[in-house]
């Protein structure tokens, strides 16, 4: 069941909210992580779509390894905490699956940044949904602390 009262979030931007709140996103490369502070019920989320940020430019949200450690501090500073806090991952596809090179493809380091980083703090991984060729459509519920997902499908166009 899609929830209405959802606040879309786009790439580079960062959501915590409280039940019976929900948030969501679409994701192909890119990916969210989505932590939720089990007895509070705030639950927050960003989309991040590279995994480093290489030190030119501003240091936004786009890049994972800003993206993670602002959506923990944000949640810390709503009252959750960490060792309470719940975390799901999700997108990392390989979107472009024509051009594959013997480097590591964007969403798969997408994925290890993110995994790395929730390491860092002690944060569990208790769900996750990534890789594989399709995008992804999800709705982060809070009320119920769960994930709605819908797979997409791309085609290639000639």
């Amino acid at each position: 069941m899609i929830l209405t009262n959802s606040t879309f979030i786009h790439v580079g931007q960062i959501h915590i909210d409280i039940a019976p709140k929900a948030i969501s996103t679409v994701l192909g490369s890119c990916v969210s992580v989505c932590l939720y502070d089990t007895t509070l019920g705030i639950g927050g989320m960003n989309h991040y779509l590279l995994p480093f940020w290489n030190g030119n430019g501003l240091q936004t949200p786009k890049f994972g390894n800003i993206a993670i450690p602002k959506l923990i501090e944000t949640m810390i500073a709503k009252g959750a905490h960490p060792n309470r806090m719940k975390a799901k991952i999700f997108g990392g596809a390989m979107m472009n699956t024509t051009d594959v090179s013997n480097t590591m493809m964007i969403g798969e380091k997408n994925i290890m940044v993110a995994r790395k980083i929730l390491q860092e703090y002690s944060i569990e991984i208790v769900a996750e949904d990534i890789g594989g060729q399709n995008g992804r459509k999800i709705q982060f519920d809070l009320k119920q602390g769960k994930i709605l997902l819908k797979y997409a499908s791309y085609q290639n166009i000639t």
